[in-house]
């Protein structure tokens, strides 16, 4: 990932033990399937109810979730 950002999730155990099943399925880190994941929602999102305006996504604070290069 180029522009690297940190977000807690917190997880039942149900839903972390099967985001783990279906990382090892896929063959990915429970990272990469995650956001895998995250991406299919996100274009179903836009599918279902339009396309996110790119204006509102720049609007959007993200320098909590912002990591620092060292």
């Amino acid at each position: 990932m180029k522009n690297g950002c940190h977000i807690e999730v917190k997880l039942s155990e149900d839903l972390l033990r099967k985001l783990l099943y279906i990382s090892e399925a896929e063959r990915r880190t429970p990272s990469a399937q995650f956001n895998f994941m995250l991406r299919n929602n996100i274009a179903y999102f836009e599918k279902t109810k339009g396309r996110i305006p790119e204006a509102e996504i720049r609007k959007i604070d993200i320098s909590e979730y912002q990591i620092e290069e060292k």
